[in-house]
């Protein structure tokens, strides 16, 4: 007899909604936060408190109303750390609350320590005091998502040089900042900072960035941070990073150096399984600590145990990483879930925001579909013009043969909202004639959708004899 039906450790957003599925099917849960509140990495260092940021960033500095007032205007003069931890603390601590009405509601029950499996289905969790104490359960999820990768040689102090997790907690706001790693955390840092007007050099030792995305798009986006002097270094590894006079000094491997006040690393993350005691359970992981498992049941080798969330790697989603735990927990209990919709968006929160779903251009040409892409700039609408927006585009591939959607990608204010009518229409199987016949309200950025599907429409019909016309 075991004292749970499933044991939980972590509570961010694979570990919260496997805990709640487990409950609503009768099941006992516990949770085991290691933290002394709710919610992971997700609410307290790392998709919450990022967005929170981005937002107090856009509001204080005025950055939406600088197409009509020009550069140099400014909600608030004087911007300093605390402006930026007001709201943060304000976000994080509703959150906390929601969740724990979540849980308190479903009778899942919590503890906080650190878990290590001491057997297949023993945890023991020892709380920060030292206590000790061993649960069993008939099944235990693993969602205790990552950490940031912190490498021997670059000198974390915690006021000059960061990792993406400090990054949250700077006493300052600095004149210059240096970003290692050009993925997703670093570039939305690095976005977020420019938009304070700090001089940011974004570095990373690939030619090229987000590599996932669009190429189309990127170039977009790299146009947009060079327009606003955001230095990118690509192709550039680092040597060496030294802390020098109170500032970091970073060395490139072509020689160059680059002086700032601050630095923040953000090459990477680890999955947070080091001090799991996995041997015991008979689970393993790559090197950097994720742990593989079936995609359609999210169980590991080990068939009680499963795995979710961050820890299980790509793509590293908050939304995907929700509807992975509930997929665990039902697997669990043998409930077979329908299958997710084929198409998930993906969002990447930098200044200006990035969002794709479906096939991206290189990846049709890889497979041989005849397509035609349409292309609308946000600035093109209405509410773009009165938006004061001088960039962003909106970029749809269609195939040619069955006019069905392929692609959607959106660089630019709102581009995480509105992906959502193209992740609808891919789903639904779709095709270009849902954009030109439908009506969009007016003034909205949403009319990018109708510029985009008459764009493609009219390249398609100089090779091809069009079914109808559109009015």
């Amino acid at each position: 007899m075991y004292d749970f039906d499933m044991i939980v450790i972590g509570s961010g957003p694979a570990g919260r909604r496997a805990a709640v599925q487990s409950a609503k099917l009768n099941r006992t849960v516990l949770v085991v936060e290691k933290g002394r509140r709710v919610g992971g990495v997700s609410v307290h260092t790392g998709t919450i408190p990022s967005k929170t940021l981005r937002e107090t960033v856009l509001n204080l500095s005025g950055w939406r109303e600088r197409g009509f007032y020009g550069r140099a205007y400014r909600v608030k003069q004087e911007i300093d750390a605390e402006d930026l931890k007001v709201r943060l603390r304000k976000t994080l601590d509703h959150e906390v609350e929601v969740l724990e009405h979540q849980f308190s509601r479903n009778a899942v029950r919590c503890t906080s320590g650190e878990a290590r499996f001491v057997g297949p289905h023993e945890v023991e969790v020892v709380s920060e005091v030292g206590d000790r104490r061993i649960y069993t359960a008939a099944h235990v999820l693993i969602a205790c998502g990552t950490r940031p990768h912190r490498p021997d040689h670059v000198p974390f102090d915690g006021a000059v040089v960061f990792d993406s997790d400090e990054i949250l907690d700077i006493p300052r706001l600095p004149r210059s900042l240096t970003v290692i790693g050009a993925g997703v955390i670093g570039t939305e840092y690095a976005t977020i900072f420019s938009a304070l007007d700090v001089a940011v050099t974004l570095v990373d030792g690939r030619s090229t960035i987000l590599d996932f995305i669009d190429k189309e798009l990127i170039d977009e986006f790299l146009h947009d941070l060079r327009d606003r002097n955001v230095s990118v270094r690509l192709g550039a590894s680092v040597s060496s990073i030294e802390i020098q006079g109170g500032q970091a000094v970073t060395r490139l491997a072509g020689g160059r150096v680059i002086q700032s006040d601050m630095l923040l690393y953000a090459a990477g993350r680890t999955g947070a399984t080091d001090r799991l005691n996995l041997e015991a359970a008979g689970v393993v992981t790559d090197e950097r600590g994720r742990i593989a498992v079936e995609p359609a049941t999210m169980r590991t080798s080990v068939p009680h145990i499963y795995a979710a969330g961050d820890v299980i790697g790509f793509p590293s989603l908050a939304s995907t990483s929700m509807e992975q735990g509930r997929v665990a927990a039902c697997h669990a209990f043998g409930l077979e879930p329908p299958p997710p919709p084929e198409f998930f968006p993906y969002g990447i929160y930098a200044v200006p925001e990035i969002s794709t779903v479906g096939m991206s251009e290189e990846e049709v040409r890889k497979r041989d579909i005849p397509y035609e892409v349409g292309i609308a700039r946000l600035r093109e609408t209405s509410r773009g013009h009165i938006m004061g927006l001088n960039s962003g585009m909106m970029k749809m591939i269609f195939s040619t043969r069955t006019r069905r959607l392929l692609g959607v990608h959106i660089v630019g204010e709102g581009a995480t909202e509105l992906i959502h009518i193209g992740q609808a229409v891919l789903n639904l199987k779709g095709t270009i004639d849902y954009f030109i016949e439908n009506t969009f309200n007016y003034p909205t950025l949403a009319e990018a959708y109708k510029i985009a599907g008459l764009d493609a429409w009219n390249r398609m019909s100089r090779y091809t004899v069009p079914d109808k016309q559109p009015v």
